[in-house]
């Protein structure tokens, strides 16, 4: 693990109205290698607005995400995902492992 490659947990508060009629979504995630990784793929999705959990396992390559589909389409978790490694240092793709609804 690098050094310089540290990635702070974002901390978020979540709103009532995300609360409402939650989902979760399984997803299965490459590129991660090590904790941060992990950490900057979870701070993607925590900071959309309507997810209200994200547990990302770097090991396994396994998201969970809480999220209120009336608030969040699906396919923006995966280009959350995406988005998480938008250097040249990291590439990170998710597909959909499951939706529970």
């Amino acid at each position: 693990m690098d050094e310089n490659c540290h990635v702070e947990p974002l901390h978020k508060k979540v709103t009532s109205a995300e609360y409402q009629k939650t989902r979760l979504a399984l997803l299965a995630v490459t590129g991660m290698g090590c904790p941060n990784c992990a950490a900057r793929v979870r701070n993607s999705l925590i900071a959309l607005h309507g997810v209200t959990n994200a547990l990302v396992d770097h090991i396994t390559g396994n998201a969970q995400v809480t999220f209120n589909p009336d608030l969040i389409a699906f396919p923006a978790l995966i280009e959350a995902v995406s988005q998480a490694g938008n250097n040249e240092r990291h590439t990170y793709r998710a597909m959909t492992m499951n939706i529970g609804w």
